[in-house]
Parts: structure tokens; C-alpha cells; sequence
């Protein structure tokens, strides 16, 4: 695919229109498709806003911020969809809606048009059997804000022909994205891995180890994280959060590595959902006073072991059943959400041996599955290797 292909995209939310506007950078025409009219006035005034402050910051002139926008067709009929070489979908997380759409989709694009989604933790084999030419579906996972984050996941299908995949990958990688290829398997690379990140730390919490603000300070000061994992479950939102933490429990088979959280669940029974709504884990009302942590180095260290050392493990186990190389799995989580190493090269760091042995300490303590060591891990230890 050229700069010649016109790019489509279905759904005009933040995250539609955040591809819409790589895509039309990238100086390829696009089609915007929402069936809400209000949504497609809502994206163009937003995406008018976004370039007119990168004019400001003079990231881009005048000219080129009205080119941008004038490659951008904004329509609410998914006939308009006729032309293109690849349409992105990214709608609502419902399975159900997914295939009706693909369902739909194939019957108004061209045979050789690839038909994506930026679904970030449905099955793509799920989506795929709803077209006649399911080689032509692929998962082309985005992160929000799509603009910013480098990293797209590629995800195909067991029914997705090696021609897709490679014209897919090929494709946005000439948008100056970073792409990683990873096996249809629940939460692909990223959403998978970093579960612990929230998971562990909320039971260090259920556990009366420490409080919010003292295990956000100890990841952040002490581990490296950007944002540590109540204010990062406050940025997403608690409602978001926890629905794909459900999910993917759900679709591991309610595997107890993946178990949610009853906090995080009142929380967002509450309708504590974080930043967007003024009060999550943490008070984001005017005036509020954020809590100070408990800046104990010996409680923080412990802290930051026992959650990065359970991140470590599910890359671990990640690599051990082929979800993705190690290249792609450390690329993913420096690039996708941040992360201040690749946690296989962490582990060689730490020494796998101390890594396996807090998880056999853990795994002894509490008798859970949960803290279970990746086969890989054993063998490697056993065999006196490194990740790298």
C-alpha cells in the first residue's frame, strides 16, 4: 500500500479520529465514518483544535495543518467506504456489534480491501468469521492518544492470509509507528502483561501492605513507572480498567493470574471512575488534597519487587507460549504503556534466580496459582541462561 490508498475509518471517538489523523499526515486521503452525526462534528472541531496548538507549538505551519484536514472526508455512510484499500474499525468493545459491522463492511468495499480492528482485547478469529473473505481481517491495535503513543500492535487471525499480514505491518510502519506482531490470544501483548501492574498492587493494598498514594510513590520514585498504577487505573478510568481486567479473566479461562479486584470493582460501582469524573482511587475535586505516601525505601523496595517480578513472569510466560519474540515483547511495554525497561532484559538485570525465587516465596505464602513461576523461568534458571 501507497500514499495512494485511501484510508477508512469507522467510528469517530477519540481514538477514530486520533487514526484518522495519522493516517491523513501520513498524506494519504481518508474517509471518517460515525453514524452519529454529533460525533463527526465533535471530531472535526477537536481534530481543528489539536492541529491549530501544533501550529502554536510550531510542530507544523498553516499550510500543512490545512492539508491535514482537507484529506479528511467526514461522512456518516459507510458507502463512502467503496474506495478504500484498508477501513479501520473502532467502535464500541462488543463482540456482537464488531461481526454485525464486519458483516456489513464487506459488502461495501472492494475484494482486495483489508478490514481492520483496533480492538484491544477481542478475539480476532471471533471478528474474522464474520466475513466470506475472512483472510482479509486483521487486529491493529492503537493506543490512546493513537497520535502520541508509538506502538501499534498486529495482531492476525488464524484465518488472516501472511498477504494481509504483511501489507497491514508494512503499512503502518510507514506511518513512523513502531509495530509488534503478536498472536490472537487475550489482551495480545500489552493488555496481557501489564495486568499485574494493576492486579498486584491493588492486593498490596487489600492486604493493608500500603496506601494508594504510597505504592503510586514507591513505582514511580523508586520502580521508574511514568505514573504509578492507581493514578495510571485513574487516567484510563476505573470503569475502562476493570471491564478488560474482567475480560481477560474471563477469556483465560478465570485463570487466578488474572483474578480482578473487589476495591477496584466498588470503585467503579460508585461510579468512582478516576480523572473524568472527579474521584477514583484519589479526590480530583478542586481544592482536594492529594495524600502524602509513606516515603519508607524498605517498604517501597518491597513493593516494587513483588509487582515487577509478577510483570516479569507474564512476559516470561508470554515468550514461553509464543505469544510474541522478545524483541517485540520488551518493545512492547517500553513503547506501548511506558515502561522504564523491557522486563526480559529487567530479569537479566534482577538475575532470574532471584526472580524465581520471590515468586516460589510468594506461590509458598499464599498457596495461590496466581503467583505460579513460568516454566520458562524454571528452565532457564536451571540452565544458568538469560533472556539476553
Amino acid at each position: 500500500m501507497n500514499k495512494q490508498t485511501i484510508v477508512g475509518v469507522l467510528g469517530a471517538g477519540s481514538m477514530g479520529s486520533g487514526i484518522a489523523q495519522i493516517a491523513s499526515t501520513q498524506e494519504h486521503q481518508v474517509v471518517l465514518v460515525d453514524l452519529n452525526d454529533d460525533a463527526l462534528a465533535k471530531a472535526e472541531a477537536s481534530l481543528k483544535k489539536i492541529l491549530a496548538r501544533l501550529v502554536e507549538k510550531e510542530k507544523i505551519n498553516e499550510a500543512i495543518s490545512k492539508s491535514i484536514i482537507g484529506r479528511i472526508k467526514f461522512s456518516n455512510n459507510v458507502n463512502d467506504f467503496s474506495d478504500c484499500g484498508i477501513v479501520i474499525e473502532a467502535i464500541i468493545e462488543k463482540l456482537e456489534v464488531k461481526q454485525q459491522v464486519f458483516t456489513q463492511l464487506e459488502k461495501n468495499v472492494n475484494d482486495d480491501c483489508i478490514l481492520a480492528s483496533n480492538t484491544s482485547s477481542l478475539s480476532i478469529a471471533s471478528i474474522a468469521s464474520a466475513c466470506e473473505k475472512s483472510d482479509r481481517v486483521i487486529g491493529i491495535h492503537f493506543f490512546n492518544p493513537a497520535p502520541l503513543m508509538p506502538l501499534v500492535e498486529i495482531i492476525p487471525a488464524v484465518q488472516t492470509a501472511e498477504e494481509t499480514k504483511n501489507t497491514a505491518r508494512t503499512l503502518i510502519d510507514s506511518w513512523k509507528k513502531v509495530t509488534v506482531l503478536t498472536k490472537d490470544t487475550p489482551g495480545f501483548i500489552v493488555n496481557r502483561v501489564a495486568r499485574p501492574f494493576y492486579g498486584e498492587a491493588l492486593k498490596i493494598y487489600e492486604e493493608g501492605i500500603a496506601d494508594f498514594a504510597t505504592i503510586d510513590w514507591a513505582m514511580t520514585e523508586l520502580g521508574g513507572f511514568r505514573m504509578g498504577p492507581f493514578t495510571l487505573m485513574d487516567y484510563i478510568g476505573n470503569d475502562v480498567n476493570y471491564t478488560v481486567t474482567e475480560t481477560v479473566f474471563g477469556a483465560f479461562y478465570y485463570d487466578p493470574r488474572y483474578r480482578p479486584s473487589f476495591t477496584q470493582k466498588r470503585h467503579k460501582e460508585a461510579g468512582w471512575f478516576g480523572r473524568k469524573n472527579g474521584r477514583g482511587f484519589f479526590d480530583y475535586s478542586e481544592g482536594a488534597e492529594k495524600p502524602e505516601p509513606n516515603k519508607d525505601e524498605e517498604l517501597g523496595a518491597e513493593i516494587v519487587n513483588r509487582i515487577v517480578v509478577m510483570l516479569i513472569n507474564e512476559a516470561a510466560d508470554a515468550l514461553f507460549l509464543n505469544i510474541a519474540t522478545r524483541e517485540d515483547i520488551d518493545l512492547a511495554m517500553t513503547k506501548g504503556v511506558n515502561y522504564p525497561k523491557g522486563l526480559l532484559a529487567w530479569a537479566d538485570e534482577i538475575g532470574l534466580a532471584n526472580v524465581l525465587k520471590q515468586l516460589e516465596d510468594l506461590q509458598t505464602e499464599y498457596g495461590e496459582d496466581r503467583y505460579r513461576p513460568s516454566p520458562l523461568l524454571k528452565r532457564m534458571v536451571a540452565a544458568n541462561k538469560t533472556f539476553y
